[in-house]
């Protein structure tokens, strides 16, 4: 009985801690929907905000099957839950399988997808600081190079565009230098127009793309080590999960083997009358 209380509230644990997650993801997103303009990016893939909703969503719906699952002991949501958790993991493994064989298939994704998030720059402040902050942190600008840029309706290198950023970059590509203490924030301007060599000076010029990819290599025991634990913590969730159906199973068969022993040594101990007649009429 003990065990089975281990593993009951070691799953409750679990999944009220990542329930706990989920809803201030919900309230994060739901605040940054709130707080910029109306009738800006409502994509999935280029809106953080809604990204954070949806993912936050889906996490509280799929641990609070595993909450109220666990604390009532009711088998349909805990099977619901293993079920989830289980088409999750297969997914998981899945992309990763693809990602691995099909290398340069993601890598091209990607590269349209982080140039899409190029083109919304300026349309969305949670999609223009979460570029800022990539480029300040992997020190790079644009995709495959400063030059992406162009792409951009208010970076546009042309003589039409009346942008005072006409031909420039933001100010996250810039390079920074030893003991600046103020951050020129026009550093980026009319880099474009520059060649490599010359642009290097001012802002970096090698793009994300390659930077996170490489970054990713350098640092792969980590990020190999990360995914293996978030595996193996939602194996240990679902162990803890087939673990309390199999053992509630149990209890309510040994209930039910119980109540039929008991109906059956009723029958056995009726008292007959005295002298009673017992031969077949």
């Amino acid at each position: 009985m003990r065990g089975y209380r281990t593993i009951k509230y070691t799953l409750f644990i679990f999944c009220y801690f990542f329930w706990v997650v989920s809803a201030v993801l919900i309230a994060v997103g739901i605040y940054a929907k709130i707080a910029k303009e109306k009738h800006v990016v409502d994509t999935l893939t280029a809106d953080p905000a809604l990204l954070l909703i949806v993912i936050g969503s889906m996490m509280f719906l799929i641990t609070f099957l595993g909450c109220f699952g666990a604390l009532r002991n009711a088998t349909c949501l805990l099977k619901t839950f293993l079920g989830t958790l289980t088409a999750i993991l297969v997914v998981q493994v899945a992309a990763g399988v693809v990602g691995y064989l099909f290398t340069d298939m993601v890598m091209e994704r990607t590269d349209r997808l982080m140039m899409n998030t190029i083109v919304r720059y300026r349309e969305d402040p949670d999609l223009e600081n979460a570029i800022d902050f990539v480029q300040k942190k992997f020190q790079c600008c644009g995709v495959e190079s400063y030059k992406d840029w162009g792409h951009n309706i208010y970076f546009e290198c042309s003589d039409t565009n009346p942008s005072l950023e006409a031909c420039g970059v933001p100010f996250s590509c810039c390079v920074r230098l030893q003991n600046q203490t103020v951050l020129n924030t026009m550093c980026g301007y009319g880099v474009q127009q520059l060649d490599r060599s010359s642009a290097a000076e001012a802002v970096s010029t090698v793009g994300c793309l390659e930077k996170i990819a490489s970054w990713t290599k350098n640092n792969l025991l980590l990020v190999a080590a990360l995914t293996a634990g978030l595996l193996l913590l939602e194996v240990g969730m679902m162990c803890l999960a087939a673990a309390q159906i199999s053992r509630i199973k149990k209890v309510q068969q040994q209930r039910k083997d119980n109540v039929s022993t008991s109906r059956s040594e009723r029958k056995d101990s009726y008292w007959f009358p005295a002298f009673a007649d017992f031969n077949d009429e």
